[in-house]
């Protein structure tokens, strides 16, 4: 048992930390209203609407990191069971095929792994909301002009 908590937990294989907010600070107080309205069983419309006087971008963060934890946990339950042999493409069902594109190290659109097209899209994720440029996370640093365009993406 111990053996598997410890291959479930480790960074390199599946699960990231998760990316906290400081306790005391805006983005706190948003994520704590978030996840008490998210308990509530309220419509999910509610739900994410932006709290009166609230900053959009404040909450779309929050919902972003949130979301990114919640769907690192599924990836990491179900990475022992989809393998590199077991799940050799990244599919939605029959109809459709997920290829890996960046501007790094696949120009065009290349067809992975399930495995490797997760860890690869969780690991540019991370950067993402780890990058203090397009996720400020100190008081007074505003947002990108393009920060809820990078969301969407």
């Amino acid at each position: 048992m111990a053996l598997c908590l410890k291959q479930v937990f480790n960074k390199d294989k599946t699960f990231r930390p998760r990316k906290k907010f400081e306790p005391g600070t805006q983005r706190f107080e948003l994520y704590k209203k978030a996840q008490a309205s998210l308990k509530s069983g309220l419509d999910l419309k509610t739900v994410v609407q932006l709290p009166p006087g609230e900053n959009i971008n404040d909450w779309i963060a929050v919902h972003v990191v949130d979301f990114f934890n919640r769907i690192n946990l599924i990836y990491g339950t179900m990475s022992e069971v989809c393998t590199e042999k077991s799940c050799p493409i990244m599919s939605g069902g029959l109809k459709y095929e997920y290829r890996w594109q960046d501007d790094y190290r696949f120009k065009r659109p290349t067809k992975l792994s399930a495995p490797q097209y997760m860890s690869m899209l969780m690991d540019w994720i991370e950067t993402l909301i780890n990058n203090e440029d397009i996720f400020p996370t100190r008081i007074g640093v505003p947002f990108p002009k393009k920060f809820q365009q990078v969301c969407t993406k």
